[in-house]
C-alpha cells in the first residue's frame, strides 16, 4: 500500500504570513520541528539533531528582536550537507572526519541569513554528492528513491519540513530529485549563485540549486540568491518549445517516452508551439567528456585527504577519484573547453529554429522502487555541462507506477529571469 508523507508548504505564502504576523513565528517553528519528529524516522531527509527545536526557536527569537522584517523573515531552509554552515559540522555524507572538511560559510548561506531565513538543519546527501545512495526515502511513496545527490533537500521540501532547501548539481542532482518528489527544482546558470562555501565535486560545473513546492516560491528564492536578479522580467506570451529528439531523447525508458509524448501533446493543446529539433548526435562523447572532467576535478578536490581516508569511502566513490587521478590533463581539459563550445552550439540552434525554451523529460523515467540507486542523470548532463539554466516542473504521474513525473525546461545562458517568468505560465498549464 502506498505510504505518502507530504504537507503543503508554499514558500511565498509562508513568507507573507510570517512577515505580516498572520502566522506566529514560534508556532511555525514548533509545527515544522514536530513534523520532522513524527515523520523523519521514516523519510530520513534530515541529519539528526538532538536540540533542533530549541536551537531554531532561539534563532527565531533573535531574528524577531532585531526589529527587521526582510523578505524571507523566519522562513525555514534545509541545507544539503556539503555546505559549510556556522554551528554545523560538514560531513558530505561520508566517513571522513568533519574537521577535515571544515570550511568558511559561503555567500549563499549569508544571503539567506540576511534575508531573514533560519537554518532548519542539514539535509542528507549521497556520499560527496556522488552516486552512493543515502537512507532518504521519497515522501510520495516511501518504497521509492527520492533521487540524488540532493536527496534530503528534495524530500524535506516535498514532506513539508521547510518551504525552501539548497542542493547542488554536478550532473542531475537538483532536477532529477525535484521530478521524483513532485516539486519544483531550479538549477540557475553556472555561477549565478556564488559557488563558494561547500565541498565541491567538480568546480567547473558544480551549481547551487534550490527546491520549492511551486514557481512563486522559486521566484522569491532566486531574488535572494541569484546575483543581479531582475525581478521585473515578465512574460505573458507562451514560449516556443523545442524538444531535443533522437539520440538524446532515446535515452528515456519506453514508458517514460510514452508519458512525455502525452505531456507534449497536452502542451500543444494548451496553445504552445512545440517543435522537434535534432541535437546531440554525439551525446555519448559529451557524456564521456563531462564525466572525465568531473572525475579529474574530484581527484584534485579530494587530494588533501584522500590518501589518508580512502578506506572510509564507498567503493564506487573511491573508484571515481582513482580514475580521476589516472586521467591525463588533456582529457580533463577537453571537458572544460567543451562546455562553452557546446553551449554556443545549442544556443545557435535555438536561435536558428526560433526556440525560446527546450523541453524534455527531467529523468529517464519516474522514481525507481527501492533505495539501491538514485536514478540515471543522463537527461540532465548536457544542460549542466553547458551551464544553462534549468527548471523542473511537476507534470502529472507515471502511467505505470503512479509516481510523479517532471519536465525540465532549459533557457539560454543567463536568461534565468525569462525562464522563471515562463515557468509560471507552464506550471499553470501543466496542472493536468
Amino acid at each position: 500500500m502506498k505510504s505518502e508523507k507530504t504537507a503543503a508548504h508554499p514558500l511565498a505564502q509562508i513568507a507573507a504570513e510570517l512577515r505580516s504576523g498572520q502566522r506566529d513565528l514560534q508556532d511555525y517553528v514548533a509545527e515544522c520541528c514536530k513534523r520532522i519528529d513524527e515523520w523523519d524516522g521514516d523519510i530520513r531527509a534530515m541529519l539528526p539533531e538532538a536540540n533542533r527545536l530549541q536551537r531554531v526557536l532561539d534563532d527565531a527569537a533573535g531574528l524577531a528582536s532585531s526589529g527587521e522584517i526582510p523578505s524571507l523573515f523566519g522562513v525555514l531552509v534545509g541545507v544539503k550537507d556539503i555546505f559549510h554552515v556556522e554551528g554545523f559540522e560538514t560531513r558530505a555524507g561520508s566517513g571522513v572526519p568533519p574537521e577535515v572538511l571544515t570550511g568558511p560559510e559561503g555567500g549563499c548561506i549569508k544571503a539567506l541569513r540576511e534575508a531573514g531565513a533560519l537554518v532548519l538543519g542539514k539535509a542528507v546527501t549521497t556520499e560527496f554528492a556522488c552516486f552512493k545512495p543515502g537512507p532518504t526515502r521519497n515522501p510520495r511513496d516511501l518504497d521509492f528513491t527520492p533521487g540524488g545527490s540532493s536527496s534530503g533537500s528534495a524530500a524535506a521540501v516535498a514532506a513539508g519540513y521547510c518551504p525552501l532547501a539548497l542542493g547542488s548539481q554536478t550532473i542531475g542532482s537538483v532536477i532529477r530529485p525535484a521530478a521524483f518528489c513532485g516539486i519544483v527544482g531550479f538549477k540557475p546558470s553556472y555561477a549565478r549563485i556564488d559557488i563558494s562555501g561547500f565541498v565541491h565535486c567538480s568546480p567547473s560545473v558544480d551549481t547551487i540549486g534550490m527546491f520549492t513546492q511551486d514557481v512563486a516560491g522559486m521566484e522569491m528564492a532566486t531574488a535572494v540568491l541569484c546575483s543581479g536578479w531582475r525581478a521585473s522580467v515578465t512574460r505573458s506570451e507562451k514560449p516556443i518549445l523545442g524538444i531535443p529528439v533522437d539520440p538524446y531523447l532515446d535515452q528515456t525508458e519506453p514508458q517514460a517516452r510514452v508519458d512525455f509524448d502525452a505531456q507534449a501533446q497536452a502542451l500543444r493543446a494548451a496553445g504552445y508551439n512545440v517543435v522537434e529539433v535534432r541535437m546531440f548526435d554525439d551525446i555519448a562523447d559529451i557524456d564521456d567528456r563531462h564525466r572525465n572532467m568531473m572525475k579529474g576535478e574530484m581527484a584534485e578536490v579530494h587530494a588533501p585527504w584522500f590518501d589518508k581516508y580512502a578506506s572510509t569511502y564507498d567503493a564506487g566513490t573511491r573508484a571515481l577519484v582513482e580514475e580521476g587521478r589516472a586521467l591525463s590533463q588533456s582529457e580533463i581539459d577537453a571537458g572544460r573547453m567543451g562546455r562553452i563550445e557546446l553551449r554556443e552550439e545549442v544556443e545557435s540552434l535555438m536561435k536558428t529554429e526560433g526556440i525560446d525554451l527546450l523541453a524534455c523529460p527531467a529523468a529517464t523515467g519516474a522514481a525507481l522502487k527501492g533505495l539501491a540507486s538514485t536514478g540515471d542523470p543522463c537527461m540532465n548532463l548536457p544542460w549542466t555541462h553547458t551551464g544553462m539554466p534549468v527548471i523542473a516542473l511537476p507534470a502529472g504521474r507515471a502511467s505505470d507506477s503512479g509516481m510523479p513525473l517532471g519536465i525540465q525546461f532549459i533557457a539560454p545562458f543567463h536568461r534565468d529571469e525569462e525562464l522563471l517568468a515562463w515557468a509560471a505560465l507552464l506550471e499553470r498549464d501543466l496542472a493536468f
